[in-house]
């Protein structure tokens, strides 16, 4: 059995689901003799639409803003390549980030309610801190600020 080209490679990975070119750049790199081979595939690729990095932020952005703050799904578009403009595209197509936050906030606290204490209030805030929701907006979760900007 010969082994599959590099192109059929790609084509099986984003058969799967969407990648931003850099990602799939390193998942092919392993299996080619050079760069040039690599950009010539992935350039291709783009050509047909089949590769787009506005489309994976899209996507991503999608699969992960009921969890994730902005600062937190930026960073992860960042970390496979996705260059800022798109990063700030897919951010500007988002729901509003306090309204996410607040929900995140709800399916983990709603029921205990904001802590009256320093340290419950301070671990609510880190929980929030932590799943990339910007310290104003933790604040008025924390408040109870319902008014979007």
């Amino acid at each position: 059995m010969t082994e599959p080209t590099l192109r059929e490679r790609a084509l099986r990975l984003l058969a799967r689901r969407e990648y931003a070119r850099g990602e799939l750049a390193r998942k092919l790199a392993e299996h080619a003799e050079s760069a040039e081979e690599i950009d010539a595939v992935l350039e291709d690729l783009v050509s047909r639409q089949l590769l787009s990095d506005a489309r994976y932020a899209e996507m991503r952005m999608h699969a992960r803003s009921a969890r994730y703050g902005n600062a937190r799904i930026a960073q992860e578009l960042r970390a496979v390549g996705v260059g800022d403009e798109l990063v700030d595209s897919a951010l500007a197509g988002a729901e509003n980030e306090l309204a996410r936050a607040r929900e995140v906030w709800l399916r983990k606290y709603g029921s205990v309610g904001v802590s009256s204490e320093a340290s419950g209030r301070a671990r609510q805030m880190n929980f929030l801190l932590r799943r990339g929701f910007s310290g104003e907006t933790i604040r008025r979760v924390l408040r109870g600020d319902h008014e979007d900007d």
